[in-house]
Order: structure tokens, then C-alpha cells, then sequence
């Protein structure tokens, strides 16, 4: 068999516009979906409101 030789089938068509726009919104979403979940959910996690205390038991009086 020769590798040169040309394949039997011809080339399909390049992907349209519409897949190639779908294709990039999807690849960053996939990049930026979870660092923006991962910033909403861990901001301020276990840290009290500001302006709360927390409440005392009255035992060092």
C-alpha cells in the first residue's frame, strides 16, 4: 500500500460558524464555570458576619 497515495473518500466540509462559536462558548464555560463556583461558595466560609459577636456564657463575671 502507498502512503502517498490519496484516501478514497474526500475531505468533509469545514465545521460551520454555528459549531464553531458552540465549541468556544462551551470551552469557556468549562473554564470558568467552576472557578466562579469555587469563588461564590468559599468567600467568607466559617467566618462570622461582620458586626456579630459571638455570644458570650457570662462565666468571667
Amino acid at each position: 500500500m502507498d502512503s502517498a497515495s490519496q484516501p478514497d473518500t474526500p475531505p468533509g466540509e469545514p465545521p460551520s460558524i454555528f459549531s464553531n462559536l458552540l465549541g468556544i462558548v462551551i470551552a469557556l464555560m468549562t473554564l470558568t464555570l467552576p472557578m466562579a463556583a469555587i469563588a461564590h461558595f468559599s468567600s467568607s466560609q466559617g467566618l462570622p458576619p461582620p458586626g456579630s459577636a459571638p455570644p458570650s456564657s457570662g462565666l468571667g463575671r
